[in-house]
């Protein structure tokens, strides 16, 4: 199992990302040419099995083994009215992920994803944004490595997912830190706030960025003063997958906003990343532009909870059963290309 031993590791971790493997992107791509269809007639589906080629190490890679990975976590800036629910449906919702209830359950289990929950001291919310960092070293460190607990050796692609009421604020802040612009750039509607409530959360974001902007130094700086426990754990899901080679499939706006502080360090860290979906979220476009990541789908989804990510899994399954099972031209007796 993979473990951050301190900050210090973590960071050393996030500078020295290994890379995929060249030989079978190579070799996949020379599968790809001799296949019965046009070259690059199956689009973005062929540039999805190169990419898993090059992270499995495979000619053929696979998506048999896929793990849907939710964190929760509470948050002290929902005192500040920058939710419409209150911070107690976080445990609520964990209750119903665990007892098949949620749409992630159903889309989990579409997709054959095996799922599992991490709920993180949530009767211990993280400090309020705006006055204090939201955790400690050694609790960020606890969520960092909670997150990284899940990453096995072995995985076929990781789907990455979040619940916890209020954490589009920390997440707005997170973007706005890591790659600038007023806090309305980043803000949205979230679970539905109304116009005062975006007001809210503004306005909390700027405090945030106020109190801890300068104190934000590197990637586990940023996380501890303005994210969350379940941001922290997605964040070190990612590094963690990063190390073990394993592909990720990023979901909405806040599993993304987890990776913005680790792209600020090291703008590699989303090589070997996939995007879901575009949400419904205002900063979720602007906040995918800035990581390199074009998303698979377009739906006008805010739910969270790695609900796009399943959704996008079933492409990613689709991409690989066309590059596995078509026949070469040899095979079909199929005239090639001239």
């Amino acid at each position: 199992m993979i473990r951050f031993s301190d900050s210090m590791a973590f960071a050393v971790a996030l500078k020295d990302l290994p890379a995929p493997d060249a030989e079978f992107i190579d070799a996949a791509a020379a599968r790809q040419a001799i296949l019965t269809k046009p070259a690059g007639s199956l689009g973005r589906l062929e540039e999805i099995a190169l990419f898993m080629a090059g992270w499995q190490g495979r000619e053929r890679p696979v998506a048999e083994r896929l793990r849907a990975a939710i964190f929760a976590g509470n948050h002290g800036v929902v005192a500040r009215g920058v939710s419409a629910y209150p911070a107690e449906v976080t445990a609520q919702m964990v209750a119903n992920f665990r007892h098949g209830g949620a749409a992630i359950n159903a889309l989990a289990q579409a997709c054959g994803a095996e799922l599992t929950v991490v709920a993180i001291d949530l009767d211990r919310p993280t400090g309020d944004i705006c006055v204090e960092a939201a955790m400690s070293e050694a609790d960020c460190l606890a969520a960092i490595n909670a997150g990284a607990a899940v990453v096995e050796a072995g995985l076929d692609l990781l789907l990455l997912g979040e619940m916890g009421i209020a954490n589009s604020t920390p997440a707005a802040a997170l973007c706005a830190q890591a790659f600038g612009g007023p806090a309305g750039h980043w803000i949205g509607r979230g679970t539905g706030v109304d116009g005062e409530g975006l007001i809210r959360k503004a306005d909390a974001v700027e405090r945030a960025l106020a109190v801890h902007g300068g104190q934000c130094i590197n990637a586990f700086e940023t996380l501890r003063r303005l994210g969350g426990r379940e941001i922290a754990a997605l964040a070190g899901a990612v590094l963690a997958a990063r190390m073990r080679r394993v592909p990720v499939m990023l979901d909405g706006f806040i599993g993304c906003a987890a990776v913005a502080p680790l792209a600020k360090d090291n703008p590699a860290i989303t090589g070997h990343c996939l995007a879901a979906h575009l949400s419904a979220e205002t900063g979720h476009q602007r906040l995918l532009a800035a990581l390199a990541l074009e998303p698979f789908l377009r739906l006008d989804m805010r739910l969270g909870e790695g609900s796009g990510a399943a959704v996008a899994a079933q492409i990613v399954r689709s991409a690989l059963a066309a590059h596995r099972d078509m026949a070469s031209f040899a095979e079909a007796a199929v005239a090639s290309a001239l």
